[in-house]
């Protein structure tokens, strides 16, 4: 489909430097791009964020976000900088110094970059647009992940950046990462990067790898919000009633057990308490109770047992063996 400009509108005009359509439609936000146009429009007077705000139909802050952002990828020149209207400046590439004379051996600059992939550092604008335009790689990473988050802000583009270039993640391993988060509804930079450090630290680094650690997670969240459901929790599990949920899983313990070993908690402190939960679990697997059924069996004995012995009889093992699985606590 072929489309043209209708000349009807062009009594007035004003330009929009070529950089911005070259290098920033894909990083720019709509608020950036609305503010950019606003000045423009304006024709270098100087603008206060308050007005930008109120002719742009954005906050103040974003506004003020805005000015900053084509400030540092040098399409704005602060006006206080010049004593004259804003300026449009062309970016320009990075200066590289000359090595200075007491420059540190080559042994030590390799050392500085061996621990320099757990630094986070915070590229500006330019920067990111220039490692987009020189990496295919980053560049096709940037567009998995747009389709599946949308407009990425600046602390995203970083921050798929970092995971990349200095965490050492594969692009692939990076975007099965990001699937995974808004599959939990867990989408913003701070968790993701949580994760992807850990998996850093383990070496999971190819597709297999992301693909299998994923499905564990998955199965996880599952189990624990099974449990939750079970539990009648409104709040997610705080880390050391995680640490509990992971030896039950690795136990082996059935939801339907689990949930008992609950009801009973209830019954005798009347409070929900992962610990005396755990005791419970415990005692029974040590008395070889694995399911409810086993439980219940058992209640049942102690209680025939105990209509029809004396009450100072206390030989019956069945009857010790139960008030050590059911009543100690």
């Amino acid at each position: 489909m072929e489309f043209k400009a209708n000349c009807g509108v062009w009594g007035t005009m004003f330009g929009v430097p070529c950089v911005v359509a070259d290098n920033f439609l894909k990083l720019a936000t709509g608020e950036q791009l609305k503010v950019l146009l606003y000045i423009l429009r304006c024709s270098g007077r100087n603008c206060s964020d308050e007005e930008i705000a109120l002719n742009t139909g954005i906050s103040i802050q974003q506004a003020a976000d805005a000015v900053m952002f084509w400030e540092q990828v040098n399409v704005l020149t602060p006006i206080s900088h010049t004593q004259s209207a804003p300026i449009m400046t062309m970016p320009t590439e990075p200066k590289i110094s000359s090595p200075e004379v007491n420059s540190p051996p080559a042994s030590e600059t390799v050392q500085q970059d061996v621990s320099a992939p757990k630094q986070r550092q915070n590229l500006n604008p330019s920067e990111i647009a220039q490692m987009v335009k020189e990496s295919s790689d980053i560049s096709e990473l940037f567009k998995v992940t747009e389709s599946a988050l949308g407009t990425l802000n600046h602390t995203q583009q970083n921050s798929l950046i970092w995971m990349y270039n200095y965490l050492g993640l594969k692009a692939e391993v990076i975007v099965t990462l990001i699937y995974y988060c808004i599959s939990i509804e867990k989408t913003n930079s701070g968790y993701i990067e949580k994760i992807a450090a850990d998996w850093a630290d383990n070496d999971i680094n190819s597709l297999t790898a992301a693909q299998d650690e994923v499905q564990r997670l998955t199965q996880y969240n599952d189990y624990t919000g099974k449990i939750m459901k079970k539990f009648e929790m409104i709040r997610r599990p705080t880390p050391k009633q995680n640490e509990f949920i992971v030896q039950w899983k690795a136990a082996g313990f059935s939801l339907e057990l689990i949930g008992y070993a609950y009801e009973k908690t209830i019954e005798q402190i009347n409070k929900l308490s992962f610990d005396y939960i755990n005791k419970i679990l415990l005692t029974w697997k040590n008395n070889g109770y694995a399911t409810v059924k086993e439980v219940r069996n058992a209640e049942e004995q102690y209680k025939s047992n105990k209509k029809t012995k004396p009450k100072n009889d206390q030989s019956s093992s069945d009857i010790d063996k139960y008030k050590v699985v059911i009543n100690k606590f």
